[in-house]
Parts: structure tokens; C-alpha cells; sequence
């Protein structure tokens, strides 16, 4: 990534403005900035608006060989994108440090949290599973993008639409949507994440931080949390 350094001015209002609870577009310490989610024409196409971040994120699907040690579990496989048209602080091609970062919380958020049932996903046991690919691309970056890519990922899971298909001995034969309808994903729960940021050592705790505010925070706290969080 290339960041381009706030001046030390620009440091001091910001910090400033956070010990006196407020915020460069008006919120309050613990307001959400609005989100919008829209749908493509394509099964499993979300776009998610938080504020000025917007991502979109597509499902897409094909039959495997199951993992040896999983013979009756599909898979399921994330992939983030940011592009320097989302911000020039992103270069094409390379493997930032945000980038493995945020693919790693995706995968802890929705794969290893079991909000689908890979079983479901088994076509023959041992030779043919369904692999769920989620790739999460960055339009326009203003902060939390975690998540933003959170939300966009599980709407877009629940709105995505497999073909159906039909076994006759050893031959597995998959329908296109006009010879029969596509099948709905197995969702058991829907995580979201919710970001905290931290300032001046802790003091100063904001929900929802925009790019501005990340640059000076302290660090960054990520809850996943589902209906039954509190249960």
C-alpha cells in the first residue's frame, strides 16, 4: 500500500475532534453510518453501500473432488480484491498486508463459523462437491472495510442461487435454470462484523471508523457476532 502521510495539522484535528466526541460527518461516538445493499441481475451479486465504502461481492460455483480427510463436505473459498480505483493507496497485483488480513477475518467470520452447511453441498460422496467461491471486490474505499465485505459477503450467499442436479449411476448431470430451478444455499446463521477503533491509548473508543479516522487510531477491535450472540 502506498499511504500518504497526514500532516501533522490535519493529525492534531482529527485527534482533537475525537476527545471532544466529535466527528468529521456529524456522527456520534457510537452511530453507524447508513448501509445500503442492492442486488445484480446475477444470483449471488450484492452491492454493499457503508457510507462512501462500497464493495461488491459475487457467488460463483463449481464441482470438485472433496478435501481426503472431508469426502462428504463442499467447500467454501473467499477471495478480496482492492483496487486502485478504490483508492490510490492500493496497488494492483500485490499482496498487501491488509489484503491477507482481511481475507483471514472473512474466512474466520463466515467459513469457520459454520453459517453454511457444507454437507449439503455434497453431490457423491468422496468424488463431487459443490466449491462456494465468494470474491469481495473494493469499489470505493472510506474505512471499515472489514465490515462492509462482511455484509456484502453474506447477502450475497443467501441471495445466490447453485444449479440442480441429477445422478444416474456414476454420471452426475447439472440442470441449467431453464430445465429446473436453482437451489438456495443451506444458511444456518448470518455473522456481521462490527469494528471498534481505539485512540490515545484506549481512552477514546469509535464504532464504524471511516479511512480519516484509521489513520490515527490506536488499534482495531472486530466483533462477529450472530442473533444468538446474546443468547
Amino acid at each position: 500500500m502506498r499511504d500518504t502521510p497526514l500532516s501533522n495539522c490535519e493529525r492534531d484535528f482529527l485527534l482533537k475532534a475525537i476527545e471532544e466526541k466529535k466527528r468529521l460527518d456529524g456522527r456520534q461516538t457510537y452511530d453507524y453510518r447508513s448501509i445500503k445493499i442492492s442486488f445484480g441481475t446475477d444470483y449471488g451479486c450484492c452491492f454493499v453501500d457503508l457510507g462512501k465504502t462500497r464493495i461488491m461481492a459475487q457467488v460463483s460455483c463449481e464441482l470438485i473432488t472433496p478435501k481426503e480427510n472431508r469426502p462428504n463436505e463442499g467447500i467454501m473459498f473467499f477471495n478480496i480484491e482492492l483496487s486502485p480505483m478504490a483508492s490510490p493507496a492500493f496497488e494492483m497485483g500485490r499482496q498487501s498486508e491488509l489484503l491477507v488480513k482481511l481475507n483471514r477475518q472473512l474466512e474466520r467470520c463466515l467459513r469457520n463459523s459454520k453459517c453454511i452447511d457444507t454437507e449439503s453441498l455434497c453431490v457423491v460422496s468422496g468424488e463431487k462437491v459443490w466449491q462456494i467461491r465468494v470474491d469481495v471486490r473494493l469499489l470505493n474505499h472510506d474505512g471499515n472495510l472489514m465490515d462492509a465485505a462482511s455484509i456484502a459477503a453474506i447477502a450475497a450467499l443467501c441471495h445466490f442461487r447453485r444449479p440442480d442436479v441429477g445422478i444416474q449411476g456414476e454420471e452426475v448431470t447439472v440442470y441449467s435454470t431453464e430445465e429446473r430451478d436453482p437451489i438456495p444455499l443451506s444458511i444456518y446463521h448470518m455473522p456481521i462484523c462490527v469494528s471498534f477503533s481505539f485512540f490515545q491509548q484506549g481512552t477514546y473508543l469509535l464504532v464504524d471508523p471511516c479511512e480519516r479516522e484509521e489513520r490515527v487510531m490506536d488499534g482495531l477491535l472486530m466483533i462477529a457476532m450472530n442473533i444468538n450472540t446474546n443468547n
